[in-house]
């Protein structure tokens, strides 16, 4: 099963992730990083070029996108805490989210692939995961993935 799953997308975990589980059905995540979001690479609308396909989804217009950057703050703080990147402390959490899930983060420079493959070395405890659940809770996530004509699309 794929579908997009990650830290701001967390609409798996209501049905699909169980019933995955229980099936014995391996899950792969796209977008684990958030469309980027999650690295701490993109702050502002500035940071996307201008024919960047981001600019046209909510979550990345300028207000929504200045509200997520309080929650990436406190992320990346933790991620500094732990002595790993942003984006590897969200691609652990997607790897502790259960066995049979394998995200699939996309990487346009051998550094960033570097980056990603070390966040499998991350092992996240329940203290870990307790505080990630506290500094980004699933509804704190201001936007939706896509607009309502896309999303309805993606989700038939």
């Amino acid at each position: 099963m794929q579908t997009e799953y990650s830290l701001r997308s967390r609409e798996p975990e209501a049905a699909v992730l169980p019933t995955c589980a229980e099936l014995g059905i391996g899950f792969v995540p796209y977008s684990p990083l958030g469309r980027g979001l999650l690295t701490g690479a993109i702050q502002t609308q500035d940071s996307l070029a201008a024919d960047d396909y981001r600019w046209t989804l909510p979550r990345f217009q300028a207000e929504n996108l200045a509200a997520n950057q309080r929650l990436l703050d406190t992320l990346a703080a933790l991620a500094a805490d732990e002595g790993v990147t942003p984006a590897q402390l969200a691609l652990a959490w997607v790897l502790s989210r259960g066995d049979s899930i394998v995200p699939i983060p996309g990487a346009r420079k051998i550094c960033h692939l570097e980056e990603n493959a070390a966040a499998a070395d991350q092992v996240l405890s329940a203290a870990d995961l307790r505080t990630i659940a506290d500094v980004m809770p699933a509804e704190a996530v201001s936007g939706g993935r896509y607009g309502e004509a896309a999303l309805a699309v993606v989700n038939l």
